[in-house]
């Protein structure tokens, strides 16, 4: 244990790490009148949800999908004020050289319907009948409580959908939509956490942050107590008593909550466990003009790549680039290819059936750590709670969605304030979507 005798600083609970998870935790506990500081090593906040501002447009470096259904979205205190930008319903879907239809006839203009998402095949009557299995099976998903979906048998979502669903449906919608959601192509992930994924879908709609991921770290710093988050403060080793930092002193306190990503986790907390990563790439483009005007996620359902799925992300939230502008987002599973823009360019050219020669690359960011790979068994409720006065929390103890990361730190506080024997206040209001 470090001994409160050298510590320079106290509070009550110092979490370490200033993404989403411990700034949820920090908005819990300050509510509740607990004394809180948050010690973060980089020189900002907001962990993997960051964006860079360049030239006026917003773009994020590993910006993950939301859905309007995500309940903790609804429920975090300092969230009050987020909007969400959503997509038009259901998606468009490239494979082998088609589309889902739209609602103009060989087109890929247009708002989308939900029914009309769910065909990559012409039409006849074996297509028909996939689109309604499809469809009531997402009906079903969207109606069963989600700790029923915890409870079913654990296999893999390749597994449960194959045993529910013809393969075209499964390969032609499901895979590249799970790649968009969970950023496993390979459908590896445990059918509870791609039922859930499946059930967001179904109950809300696709959607972004306005103004780019780091709105919602930036919205939950602002409404904290000022003072509570420390930036550029490196914590070197953790006790239930305090926390050491290189070059800052020690900081006593009652409690530590550690919430960085999983592998900083371990470092200061040996034996944590850590999973393995899928790594995704994002690249941002302009070009002279939008090739699609509506708000369409566009999933590729074709193996080869590199693009995963791509969208006209000013149609989807003009605040990300400037008026009458353009700004393409475009994600890649894994690594960059060799030559990475070129590559995207040209496969983006095939997806949005357009020139992309004069397109121009405004950003390439690499996560390696993106989302956390959750074979099954997954436990998707990781303890929170190590010991009376030390707790560890992140996606990487959920489901790996940026809604986790926030239920996380929730369940995280409430451990400390069950264990501090100091009650909750009530909840937050709801956040608002933009039409």
């Amino acid at each position: 244990m470090l001994s409160t005798a050298r510590h320079a600083h106290h509070t009550d609970v110092v979490i370490v790490g200033a993404g989403i998870a411990g700034l949820s935790a920090a908005h819990r506990l300050t509510s509740a009148g607990v004394g809180v500081t948050v010690l973060e090593a980089g020189p900002g906040v907001g962990g993997r949800m960051l964006t860079d501002d360049v030239g006026g447009y917003r773009l994020d470096r590993f910006g993950p999908l939301l859905t309007t259904s995500y309940a903790e979205l609804h429920r975090t205190p300092g969230l009050d004020g987020v909007v969400l930008r959503p997509f038009a319903p259901g998606a468009l879907v490239h494979n082998d050289g088609r589309y889902v239809r739209t609602g103009e006839p060989g087109s890929v203009r247009g708002a989308f319907t939900m029914a009309r998402a769910l065909a990559s095949a012409p039409r006849n009557a074996a297509a028909s009948l996939d689109q309604a299995r499809l469809g009531a099976a997402l009906a079903r998903l969207a109606a069963t409580p989600a700790q029923r979906l915890l409870g079913r048998e654990e296999r893999t979502a390749r597994e449960a959908l194959a045993a529910r669903l013809p393969a075209r449906t499964v390969e032609g919608f499901l895979r590249p939509l799970l790649a968009a959601l969970l950023a496993d192509p390979d459908l590896t992930t445990s059918r509870r956490v791609a039922d859930l994924a499946l059930r967001a879908f179904a109950r809300g709609r696709l959607c972004v942050p306005e103004g780019g991921a780091d709105t919602l770290p930036a919205l939950l710093v602002s409404t904290l107590p000022p003072g509570t988050v420390r930036t550029g403060v490196r914590v070197t080793e953790v006790s239930t008593n305090g926390v050491a930092t290189a070059g800052h002193g020690s900081f006593g306190c009652r409690s530590v909550i550690v919430a960085t990503g999983a592998r900083a986790a371990a470092e200061l907390l040996p034996g944590l466990w850590v999973p393995r990563f899928h790594a995704v790439t994002v690249l941002h483009h302009t070009a002279p003009a939008a090739p699609l005007s509506a708000p369409v996620l566009v999933l590729e359902a074709d193996p080869g790549g590199p693009v995963a799925h791509s969208a006209v992300m000013s149609a989807v939230d003009p605040t990300r680039a400037p008026r009458g502008r353009t700004l393409v987002t475009s994600t890649v599973l894994g690594a960059p290819p060799d030559d990475p823009d070129r590559r995207v360019r040209k496969h983006l050219a095939t997806l949005y059936g357009t020139s992309t020669d004069e397109w121009e690359l405004l950003g390439l960011h690499h996560t390696r750590d993106a989302i956390p790979a959750m074979p099954p068994p997954h436990d998707t409720h990781r303890p929170v709670r190590l010991l009376a006065g030390l707790y560890v929390c992140g996606d990487h103890r959920e489901t790996g969605t940026p809604p986790s990361a926030l239920l996380s730190g929730r369940r995280a506080a409430r451990a400390v304030l069950t264990d501090l024997g100091v009650r909750p206040h009530g909840e937050a209001r709801p956040c608002h979507a933009v039409a």
